[in-house]
């Protein structure tokens, strides 16, 4: 059997044991085909002519034509699929794409905020009940660069308003303690107010509830700030982590200090049992207060 006959029942097999989509069985079709053809003219018709060198270069070729590495690791990820099948059906002994590595794909970040437009941004109405709760997350959001699942978590036990803390839970359940800004204070301050009334007697612990009374969802997060992105005039879609990048962004471009920001993010390796490594709290709320656009500087008041 000819490698493309091979193809076709692969395919086939995707489309019909798998239950693939329809478009990923012709971005398989397309991403293998064009190198067929081009095996074909060389000679190579037969899946026992497939080779670790052939592959190699098959990748030199795809560099040539000016593939990107995300479309060269496209590309790797298509033909090992194809590869796995042909050795599930005895096409192939040997696996000649066996530690044959696809390029590495720079990680994209999203594009920040200038401070003016997350000025702008956070300058939401407050006469309405959904907006000061709003407010109040995209508030947290940047002042404390949470992420969205760190946010949503969020009960009223992890705020401390008096002295500006934050405890948060961070991926893999470790545990840090950030500042919180005095804009951002006010804004839950208020948000607190409205909780208040929202739940009246019931019990709940979450910190941002939804009309429901219930803890607030991600996908209402993300609806809601969606929309107060289009309503102030953000381009693009604003999501949760373009001000938690923007928040990384504008720390790191006023104080210079990466590891301090790293810390703030919860990028360092904590343990559950450590609320901080290497910089105390202090150190912390020092860099916070003095590089932090929407901290208020100079000492608290009492």
């Amino acid at each position: 059997m000819k490698l493309h006959e091979i193809q076709s029942t692969w395919l086939q097999q995707l489309e019909g044991e798998r239950g693939l989509a329809e478009l990923t069985i012709k971005n398989y079709q397309r991403l293998t085909g064009a190198d067929l053809a081009q095996l074909e003219r060389q000679g190579v018709e037969q899946a026992s002519q497939l080779t670790r060198p052939l592959f190699e270069r098959l990748l030199v070729g795809w560099r040539r034509e000016g593939l990107g590495e995300r479309s060269i690791a496209l590309k790797l990820s298509a033909w090992r699929t194809f590869v796995h099948y042909m050795l599930d059906y005895q096409h192939l002994s040997d696996d000649p794409l066996s530690g044959l590595k696809a390029p590495k794909i720079p990680k994209r970040l999203p594009k920040n905020l200038d401070v003016d437009s997350i000025s702008h941004l956070l300058e939401l109405p407050l006469d309405d009940e959904l907006a000061i709760r709003d407010s109040a997350m995209m508030e947290l959001l940047y002042s404390s660069g949470l992420r969205l699942a760190e946010l949503v978590s969020l009960d009223m036990d992890s705020i401390d308003l008096r002295y500006g803390q934050l405890r948060v839970l961070g991926k893999g359940s470790k545990t840090r303690i950030v500042p919180v800004g005095k804009v951002a204070i006010k804004a839950i301050q208020r948000w607190l107010k409205i909780r208040a009334n929202w739940l009246g007697a019931r019990p709940e612990v979450a910190l941002f509830i939804s009309q429901r009374n219930q803890r607030i969802s991600q996908r209402t997060v993300q609806q809601r700030l969606n929309y107060w992105g289009k309503q102030q005039g953000v381009v693009g879609n604003l999501h949760p982590h373009k001000l938690r990048h923007s928040f990384a962004s504008h720390m790191l471009e006023s104080s210079g200090d990466l590891r301090a920001v790293q810390e703030l993010l919860g990028h360092a390796n904590l343990s559950t049992t450590q609320v901080y490594t290497h910089l105390d709290f202090k150190r912390l709320a020092e860099v916070y207060d003095s590089a932090h656009p929407r901290a208020t500087k100079g000492k608290k008041s009492s």
